[in-house]
């Protein structure tokens, strides 16, 4: 069974499921959601914001998008 076979079922099922049942399955994966929900976090933004005070002062030269996606173009043409 494919994974998107498994989502879909998984979809219909808690769609119709009694709310025991719904609590249940929630509480397994409760925490990993929780986790991906969290992702700018305050530590991840406070780093977020260093490097790029560090950019903007000069400090660390960075790169725009254009520059970081011709890099890469380019790599993969070798």
């Amino acid at each position: 069974m494919s994974t998107a076979q498994i989502r879909h079922q998984l979809y219909e099922y808690i769609r119709f499921a009694e709310e025991k049942k719904v609590k249940a399955i929630f509480t397994i994966v409760e925490d990993e959601i929780k986790e991906k929900q969290d992702f700018w976090d305050k530590t991840f933004t406070k780093e977020m914001l260093r490097r790029d005070n560090e950019i903007e002062s000069g400090k660390v030269q960075g790169k725009n998008r254009k520059e970081v996606t011709d890099r890469a173009l380019s790599l993969l043409k070798k």
